[in-house]
C-alpha cells in the first residue's frame, strides 16, 4: 500500500489560470512554461491540461521528447537551446524550437548540414547577465543566423527580466528600453514578459508572453499569494494522521528535543517528511490544516514524519486528513516559514508521493 502523502493536481485550475493569463496577455501568444516536470505537477498531465497554449517552454530536449511521446503537438521551445552540435539533429527530429544565447551555438549552426530549417529564438542580455548576447552583438548575430540555410529566418527576439516582480524598480524599465533600442530595426516577434512581467509591466507584452508560476497558481510577487493575484492553486498536498498521543507538559517532541510542550496536550504524527519533499527547514509553528482547522507543526521535520500541535483540533484522530498546502492553505505561507519560495516546494515532491488528478470544474 502506498504512503498517505498525496498530491492532488487540479486540472480545472490549470485551465482557468491559462485563461486568466490570456486575458492579461491581451492578444499576445502564450508560452506555457512546463520545465521542472511542470513545476512539480507532472509534465505530461500539465501539458494535456494546457493544450490551448500556443507553445510550451521546457528546459531540456529530453522534456521535449517526453511531450512528443505523450502526443503533444504544440510548438515546444527548449529554453537553453542545444548543449552540443549533435543536439541540432534531435531538435529537428522532434520539431523543437531552440533558444540561441551563446556564440558556440551560432558556430554549431553555421557548421550544421541539416536541411530542415530550425525555428530559433534569439536571447538578448539586457541586464540579467545570465544567458544571452550583449546588445552590441545582437544585430550581427541576428543577420548571421538569418543567412544560414538551416535556420528559419522568422526568428523570435527575447530577453529575461531580473527583477520584474519589483514593480517600482528601475531595472525592468531599463531592460525594456535596452531591448527596444536593440531590436528597433530587426524583424521578428518580441518575447519579454515572464509571469511577473505580465502582471506589472504592460509595455513588455510584445507578441509572446512566457507564463510559468501563475499557471500553477503560484505567486510571483513577494508578500502575495497566487490567490491574491487572481489565480488558483493547482496542487493540494495532503496526508493523514497515523498517531495521536497526549504528551505531558515539559516533555520534548522530535529529534534533538527542540520543542517542549507548554502544557499537557495532544500531539499528532502525520505521514510526511523530507523524504516526500516536505521541507526539512520548516520550523515549529509552520501551519497545516487538520480537518479544516489550522494547526502547526512542532519539533523537527524528519524523513518520514511530522508532529502537529493538536490543541486547536482536540477531536482529531488517526486517519484524519492533514493538508500541507493547497486550496485551504497557501503554499506561499508555508514557503515563508521554511525560508524558501513556493516553486521550491512544489518542485520538490519525490516519487513517494502519490499524484492524483482532479478533473472537476
Amino acid at each position: 500500500m502506498s504512503r498517505a502523502a498525496l498530491a492532488m493536481i487540479h486540472l480545472g485550475a490549470l485551465r482557468r489560470n491559462l485563461a486568466r493569463v490570456r486575458e492579461l496577455a491581451q492578444g499576445a501568444k502564450v508560452m506555457a512554461v512546463v520545465k521542472a516536470d511542470g513545476y512539480g505537477h507532472g509534465l505530461e498531465r500539465v501539458a494535456r491540461a494546457l493544450r490551448d497554449a500556443d507553445a510550451f517552454g521546457v528546459a531540456a530536449i529530453g522534456d521535449g521528447l517526453r511531450l512528443r511521446a505523450a502526443g503533444i503537438t504544440n510548438r515546444i521551445v527548449v529554453l537553453s537551446g542545444p548543449d552540443e552540435p549533435a543536439d541540432l539533429a534531435e531538435l529537428r527530429r522532434l520539431d523543437l524550437d531552440a533558444v540561441i544565447h551563446h556564440q558556440s551555438q551560432v558556430d554549431w549552426l553555421a557548421a550544421d548540414r541539416g536541411t530542415r530549417p530550425l525555428r530559433l529564438w534569439l536571447k538578448i542580455d539586457t541586464g540579467m547577465h545570465r544567458l544571452g548576447f550583449a546588445p552590441e552583438r545582437v544585430a550581427e548575430v541576428h543577420a548571421r543566423l538569418r543567412a544560414l540555410a538551416g535556420v528559419d529566418p522568422d526568428i523570435v527576439l527575447m530577453t529575461h527580466f531580473a527583477a520584474s516582480d519589483e514593480f517600482d524598480r528601475d531595472l525592468t524599465t531599463q531592460q525594456i528600453a535596452r531591448f527596444d533600442a536593440v531590436t528597433a530595426d530587426l524583424p521578428g516577434a518580441h518575447a519579454l514578459a515572464n509571469s511577473a512581467g505580465l502582471l506589472g509591466w504592460p509595455r513588455a507584452r510584445g507578441q509572446w508572453v512566457r507564463a510559468g508560476g501563475l499557471l500553477y497558481g503560484l505567486s510571483v510577487v513577494a508578500g502575495k499569494t497566487g490567490s491574491d493575484l487572481g489565480f488558483e492553486p493547482a496542487m493540494t498536498l495532503s496526508t493523514k494522521l497515523i498517531s495521536v498521543n497526549c504528551i505531558k507538559r515539559g516533555e520534548h517532541v522530535g529529534y534533538a528535543a527542540t520543542w517542549q510542550c507548554p502544557e499537557d496536550m495532544p500531539v499528532g504524527v502525520a505521514a510526511i517528511g523530507y523524504g516526500d519533499g516536505y521541507p526539512r527547514s520548516a520550523p515549529s509553528g509552520t501551519p497545516v490544516m487538520v480537518n479544516g482547522v489550522r494547526a502547526a507543526i512542532v519539533g523537527r521535520v524528519s524523513m518520514d514524519l511530522i508532529a502537529i500541535d493538536l490543541r486547536a483540533a482536540p477531536d482529531a484522530k488517526v486517519g484524519d486528513r492533514v493538508v500541507l498546502w493547497g486550496r485551504e492553505l497557501p503554499v506561499e505561507e508555508v514557503a515563508m516559514h521554511a525560508a524558501t519560495i513556493s516553486y521550491d516546494l512544489t518542485c520538490g515532491m519525490t516519487k513517494r508521493v502519490l499524484f492524483v488528478e482532479d478533473d472537476s470544474e
